[in-house]
């Protein structure tokens, strides 16, 4: 934990190279910070969140950039801005008015967010996990062929091929159909995963490594279920000045799986430079928070940046559409 005025001189050069993207010098600091202090007890400072690894300086002669360390600790004690009035009626007013169906919701609520933020956006919608099952269907389509039908609680229908190392006996078929009858009719599609390899060990070993095929395949499903809407990637080349980073951002949003990672936090999420994880030194970070659908599903709405990005903006943004986009849904 860092002193109160190590703290005030971090966010004062946090603040002004998310605003310049140039080294800060020790005099801007110490203008910025309204610290009555000396040049010198500034310098001494710096020096010492250099040292902790909280700044860095680029070159000799230059001022210093914050590292993700730096932008880690300014995020996390420093408390977002509010928006503009004239920005939360705007929020209001988009999902007040909005009469069409959720995938064009979720996709236009893309494109609101990366107008207001400047950032690309996301939205990531519910997908099957949190819906409960009310049929589950095993129909041969050949003898190592087995076409699984999925029917959801909110009418979807899902269908996923499942090839087999051997022919399978039709009796077995109809005992695996039997036992994920009663798996799924105890929860949703999220309980019975965990639930489904744990009560195929009860099982003959033929049915029981049905069902465990079968649970793989929803598992596929699950994963592949999420619609994923992103908005605002023309702008990238604004945001990022380096154009090897754009490249590189663009390949990771053409990864669905990449994607739904950098969403996965629950609540409000801040994830910076190397703590997303990604294989990759990419100058990105991500602000991210979730949202129900009434009982059926939860999704995920954020924004892309670089690691300098407006963080206090960018949180308030992302929640404020979070929370009315769930409002919207709820009493939809």
């Amino acid at each position: 934990m860092l002193s109160e005025r190590k703290s005030q001189v971090l966010r004062a050069l946090v603040e002004e190279y998310i605003r310049t993207g140039e080294p800060v010098s020790s005099k801007a600091v110490l203008d910025l910070s309204g610290l009555n202090v000396s040049s010198a007890t500034i310098r001494n400072d710096l020096s010492a969140l250099e040292s902790d690894g909280f700044v860095v300086q680029p070159h000799t002669s230059a001022g210093r950039a914050p590292t993700g360390k730096g932008y880690r600790y300014y995020v996390d004690h420093c408390a977002p801005v509010r928006l503009r009035s004239q920005t939360r009626l705007r929020i209001q007013s988009f999902f007040s008015s909005f009469h069409q169906g959720l995938s064009d919701l979720l996709k236009s609520t893309t494109e609101l967010l990366s107008d207001i933020t400047h950032y690309p956006a996301i939205v990531a919608g519910p997908g099957v996990a949190m819906e409960r099952v009310c049929g589950v269907h095993l129909v041969p389509l050949a003898p190592q062929v087995l076409l699984l039908v999925l029917v959801s609680n909110r009418g979807r229908v899902t269908q996923e091929l499942i090839r087999l190392e051997k022919p399978v006996d039709p009796r077995e078929v109809t005992a695996a159909e039997r036992a994920l009858g009663d798996v799924f009719e105890r929860g949703s599609v999220d309980e019975a995963l965990a639930e489904g390899v744990e009560q195929s060990l009860h099982l003959p070993g033929p049915v029981a490594g049905l069902v465990r095929e079968v649970m793989s395949a929803v598992g596929r499903i699950e994963r592949g279920s999420r619609e994923i809407y992103i908005s605002g990637t023309a702008q990238m080349t604004d945001v990022w000045e380096d154009l090897v980073a754009v490249r590189s951002i663009l390949e990771l949003l053409e990864r669905e799986a990449m994607v739904l990672s950098i969403l996965s936090k629950r609540g409000t999420g801040i994830q910076i430079g190397d703590e997303l994880d990604i294989g990759d030194d990419l100058n990105l970070a991500v602000v991210s928070t979730t949202f129900k659908l009434g009982e059926s599903g939860e999704g995920s709405v954020g924004v892309l940046g670089p690691m300098r990005m407006d963080y206090r903006r960018a949180i308030s943004a992302v929640e404020e559409v979070g929370e009315t986009l769930e409002e919207s849904l709820g009493s939809s």
